[in-house]
């Protein structure tokens, strides 16, 4: 990790060292959580190069290189880093290296999920404002029609919400996709059911540039230069005309 003479921000370090994203180490430090050399740091205070930061009393090591793979979740596998869940996504892949999840797919769907030791870049492409997109392919349990393309499209009231506008088009009989710019709790299912059908299965098969491609069930790889690239192009761009 490249850090100027004045330092950098101690919410950017910890997230540059893969412990957490930027805003949970906001919350830790804010609790106390964190010191750099024998004190406790402040909110916004900036690490100096060579200082020896601590999180929740462990020291912590600076990444080497950044990570993102590219996974094929299997459906029943839980998208959390924690020991509790017997089947956590983590513990599944079994990565040399310390990684967690960008957002989540829900255990019984399968598909597209990033996984990294970057919290930043987790923070933003999580952002709302930013509207990044993702594909799914959806089956459910009676054919699909134009009248439901069309009200999936137009928004769905959920979740004390109408669902943004969205693409979505008919592949088989009972089979569509759909692109998403939001990440609602179970945001697609729920739309399903409102139009008074359910889902049989749910795939995930892009995130932004990022495509699941011949990927086998339970297999993951690492994104290429080209693709981190564009993720990057991407994600500074939507950052541009979200402040605009």
């Amino acid at each position: 990790m490249r850090q100027e003479e004045e330092g950098i921000r101690i919410n950017r370090f910890l997230s540059e060292a893969g412990v957490c994203s930027r805003r949970e180490a906001d919350r830790a430090v804010e609790a106390g959580e964190v010191c750099i050399g024998e004190r406790t740091a402040r909110l916004g205070e900036r690490v100096r190069q060579g200082a020896v930061v601590y999180f929740r009393g462990r020291r912590v090591e600076q990444e080497e290189e950044r990570i993102l793979i590219a996974f094929n979740k299997p459906p029943g596998i839980v998208c959390t880093t924690s020991r509790k869940e017997g089947k956590n996504i983590v513990d599944y892949i079994g990565y040399p290296r310390r990684i967690y999840p960008v957002g989540r797919l829900d255990r019984n769907s399968t598909g597209l999920i990033l996984l990294t030791n970057d919290g930043d870049i987790v923070n933003r492409i999580m952002r709302a404002g930013n509207r990044h997109e993702k594909e799914y392919v959806v089956t459910i349990n009676r054919e699909v029609t134009e009248d439901f393309l069309m009200q999936m499209s137009n928004g769905v009231p959920i979740l004390d919400t109408v669902t943004r506008p969205c693409s979505v088009w008919k592949s088989k009989e009972r089979e569509f996709h759909i692109v998403l710019t939001q990440g609602l709790n179970r945001q697609i299912r729920r739309m399903c059911e409102v139009l008074g059908c359910k889902v049989k299965t749910l795939r995930r098969v892009r995130i932004m540039n990022i495509y699941l491609g011949d990927l086998k069930e339970g297999e993951y790889r690492d994104v290429t230069q080209k693709e981190w690239e564009q993720l990057e192009q991407m994600i500074r761009y939507s950052s541009n005309e979200t402040v605009r």
